[in-house]
């Protein structure tokens, strides 16, 4: 099974960033191998795995512009099972670049059916537009996570999401679809959380994850060390949240990550070994 799931929100400070670095990073410690790919010129995603911007650098930018391939512009992040497709400033130029290319919005699907590697999953950093960048993230996707906050201005932005959504169906990709939504920087106690937290449930349904991401002090340092908060800071409670998310989508997709395959065999072991036996032995 292979699956593109594109982190978007048209809504910036939402935590879309934050998101895509800490999940890729949570499928590739399950075991699952995963492409973390940076649409956005801002390069957080980038500079949040710990490499430097470097223009020179194959990029999402010469991919879009078919001077390389995926397979040649991704490069290993020293994570097992974890690789980027590197950002660059030069994306900035590609909205205008390729503004009257007949497959404009169809360039980074293209890239993406070409390509062979192993990865299963593959996670999109969108910009926090709806740009010539973004549709083409969209259209390559399977499917849209929306990060957002609890908060009154979430519930503003979510109709907009949703038509965002259905001009992209109907003009491009008519099978896309809400892969869920997930609550960031979450704060049980507040009353207003859980008012958002019900509205949103109403809105979305099943789609609304179980899996809410707190406010974290790790999570905000870990990119300044370039590194996910699960290699920075595995026992915070933000590299938890990330670990519970992956595992939620993962479950929510029936893949079974040889780390879940080890935790139910380890399991079984320790079931079987308690088990009461009594005399003559059989």
């Amino acid at each position: 099974m292979r699956k593109i799931i594109a982190v978007v929100n048209q809504k910036g400070g939402v935590g879309k960033t934050t998101t895509a670095i800490n999940l890729s990073a949570g499928f590739a410690l399950e075991g699952v191998p995963c492409m973390l790919i940076d649409c956005d010129p801002q390069s957080n995603s980038t500079g949040g795995l710990g490499f430097a911007r470097d223009e020179d650098r194959s990029s999402t930018y010469t991919v879009l512009i078919n001077e390389s391939t995926v397979a040649e512009a991704a490069i290993e992040t020293g994570i097992e099972n974890l690789k980027l497709l590197p950002s660059s400033k030069h994306l900035i130029g590609a909205n205008v670049e390729l503004v009257h290319a007949e497959d404009r919005a169809f360039r980074l699907q293209k890239a993406m059916a070409i390509y062979e590697g192993p990865e299963q999953l593959f996670i999109l950093d969108c910009p926090p537009a709806l740009d010539l960048l973004t549709l083409n993230a969209l259209v390559s996707a399977d499917s849209l996570l929306i990060p957002m906050q609890a908060e009154y201005f979430a519930l503003e932005g979510v109709s907009e999401l949703v038509q965002t959504l259905d001009r992209v169906r109907d003009g491009f990709k008519p099978s896309l679809v809400i892969e869920g939504v997930v609550l960031t920087m979450y704060d049980e106690r507040t009353n207003l959380a859980q008012q958002v937290t019900e509205n949103l449930r109403e809105f979305f349904g099943d789609k609304l994850l179980k899996t809410n991401i707190p406010r974290n002090i790790r999570l905000a340092e870990a990119p300044s060390h370039g590194k996910p908060v699960q290699i920075y800071e595995p026992r915070s409670r933000g590299a938890e949240s990330y670990m519970d998310l992956a595992r939620e989508i993962l479950l929510r997709n029936k893949i079974e990550s040889p780390r879940e395959l080890a935790r139910r065999a380890e399991s079984k072991r320790a079931k079987d070994g308690a088990k009461v036996r009594f005399w003559p032995y059989t």
